[in-house]
Formats: C-alpha cells, structure tokens, sequence
C-alpha cells in the first residue's frame, strides 16, 4: 500500500533562498552596468526564476535588455548561484520539526520545484535534509514543470505515495494552480515569494508558521478531498 505524501515546493516554501537569489541578481545586474536592487525590489521581481528576475530588473530601472545580453547575464546569475550554495539559505522556522512529524506519522515527503533537480539536490544535501526526501523532482526531471499537474503527480509517483492522500505545499500561484489541476489539495504559506498575497489564489488553507502544518490539518484536508 502506497503512503500518504506531503510534497513541499523549494524556495520560498522549505528554504529561504532569499538572500543568495539576491546576491545572484545583483552580481548579474552589475555585469550588465546597472544598479543592484535592495531585498525589497528583489521581492517584486522573485517567483520565476532568474531569467524573469533579470528582465524585471531591467524594466524596472527602464533599461533596454538585448537577447544575447540576457543570456549572458542569466548564465553569470546561475553560476554564481551554483557557486555559493547553500550560502545564507536556510529552512524557515518550524520546517525541521514539521518533516521529523510527517516522517513519524509514516509520511512520504518530497520536493516539487521548477529549480533545476541539480541545483535542488545540491541545496537540500548541502542543508544535511537529503534524507527526508523520498523524491527531490526540478524543473528538468521530466518534460514539464509546474503549473502542468503531470509534475506534481509524476513527484508523487516517483516517490511512491499515495496521490488520494496526497497533500502540496507552496507559496505561489503557481503552486496553488498546479495542485488544484491535479486535484490535490494544497496549503499555502503566507511568508514565500509572491508579489500578490496567497489568499488571492485560493488555496485550501493558509498557514504564517509551519508549527501549523498539522496531523489533523492535512487529515482533514485529505478527508475533504476524498469525500
């Protein structure tokens, strides 16, 4: 029989990426000739990845941004990010504690991220977390990537859950729309890299602090679902 899965979307969810998708960006922009952002524009232009990042930036400061150009800087942007992993990226609080309780409840857990799996895996590895993960699926383990459903529901094939006792956790639209295609029920943490706040997306619940990601939250969501 198949376990019950939780699966966590990566930065903004699990990891606070934060600071060093920052320090990526501003060794970028400062490649390109143009001024470095603050953490708080960062969170205007964070969600999509550094090839969004940079053109956000750009606009921002109305700057012209050539193809080549962007290439150039996304590819600088990547290798200082590989680079420095894990840097100051560090789980939000509570995260360790809700995992060990999944984990002791006989959970299967696992990662859902359009982070390249590489980048992924050297993060997780990097914060001693591998070993909590039945499944650490990127952007590049198959064909698609969230918000297409196959990439959440192929994790939770890889993994070995049980995807009618499934539960996602995220903290974008792009979470929230991915498991609402695969009929997953999903809660969304208020505190990750959105420029719209959570509840605009509807997700099933809501959560400020992973203390709050219960036992009998995700029951009673699975519960719901299956009804």
């Amino acid at each position: 029989m198949r376990k019950p899965i939780i699966v966590f979307d990566l930065d903004g969810t699990l990891i606070d990426t934060a600071p060093d998708l920052l320090d990526s960006l501003n060794h970028s922009l400062g490649a390109g000739g143009i001024a470095h952002t603050d953490a708080a524009g960062f969170h205007q232009y964070v969600g999509h990845g550094g090839r969004v990042m940079i053109e956000r930036a750009y606009a921002a400061q109305q700057k012209m941004l050539a193809v080549e150009e962007h290439d150039r800087l996304l590819a600088l942007f990547l290798d200082h990010y590989g680079a420095n992993i894990p840097g100051k990226s560090r789980p939000y609080p509570g995260v360790p504690a809700a995992l060990d309780r999944f984990e002791s409840a006989g959970f299967n857990l696992a990662i859902c991220t359009n982070k390249t799996e590489a980048f992924s895996r050297k993060l997780i590895g990097a914060l001693g977390m591998t070993h909590h993960f039945a499944a650490i699926c990127g952007a590049d383990t198959f064909a698609f990537r969230k918000p297409d459903p196959r990439h959440l529901l192929e994790t939770i094939a890889k993994a070995g859950g049980d995807p009618d006792r499934a539960v996602m956790v995220g903290d974008s639209r792009t979470d929230i729309d991915t498991a609402k295609a695969a009929g997953i029920p999903v809660v969304a943490v208020d505190f990750g890299y959105t420029d719209r706040h959570v509840r605009e997306f509807e997700p099933s619940v809501i959560i400020s602090h992973f203390d709050e990601l219960t036992l009998d939250l995700t029951g009673r969501l699975i519960e719901t679902a299956n009804a």
